[in-house]
């Protein structure tokens, strides 16, 4: 997977504006503002391929970034920004939903969470929502060269004693600074494609 070939094919609300040709696809959810644009451009090797904005609650559609022509990345709306109303909260987890029940090409997901912080009650529950589905799942702790390199030892120690990683499951810290963790995110994806 070169990442010569990135766009964003399918902007959806509902199933049938999903795109139709069964390609493999990777979700990516989080928070609002722990940085899922910043990881989609870091992972395409594009500046602002997906928009990144400094106001959390910006995403409200499913977006598609078709790669290479051989899979696709969906962006969903982040989840846990107060600023969003309860109803359009709970429209936004039905749209999820609707969208892990309706693909069967859904390969692996990437929870993002920030690394410089405890994950959150919503992140806990997002990770568990996954597993009801039976989705494999990789944690991604994004922001990571925020955090001191002193310090990043008992960090990763709090986010692993957090999070009851399932069997099969792992978490990646990734930056979209120093680029750490992009090559395993990769791996991760060409490994599940072969599946």
């Amino acid at each position: 997977m070169k990442f010569d070939e990135v766009e964003l094919s399918n902007v959806a609300v509902r199933v049938s504006q999903y795109p139709d040709d069964h390609k493999p696809e990777f979700l990516i959810v989080g928070r609002s503002n722990v940085g899922k644009s910043s990881f989609i451009n870091t992972l395409c090797n594009r500046k602002n391929i997906a928009r990144t904005s400094g106001k959390p609650g910006k995403t409200q559609t499913l977006n598609f970034y078709r790669i290479d022509n051989m899979c696709y990345l969906v962006d969903v709306p982040g989840y846990g920004y107060a600023a969003v109303s309860n109803k359009k909260q709970e429209k936004f987890g039905i749209m999820i939903e609707e969208y892990i029940m309706n693909r069967p090409n859904l390969k692996h997901v990437f929870l993002l969470v920030d690394y410089r912080h405890r994950p959150s009650e919503d992140d806990l529950l997002m990770y568990d929502f996954l597993k009801y589905y039976n989705l494999s799942v990789t944690v991604v702790c994004t922001k990571h060269d925020k955090v001191k390199k002193s310090q990043q030892s008992k960090q990763d120690k709090l986010i692993s004693s957090t999070i009851d990683i399932a069997m099969g499951d792992d978490i990646v810290n990734f930056s979209k600074m120093t680029k750490i963790g992009r090559d395993r995110v990769i791996d991760i994806m060409m490994r599940k494609m072969m599946q």
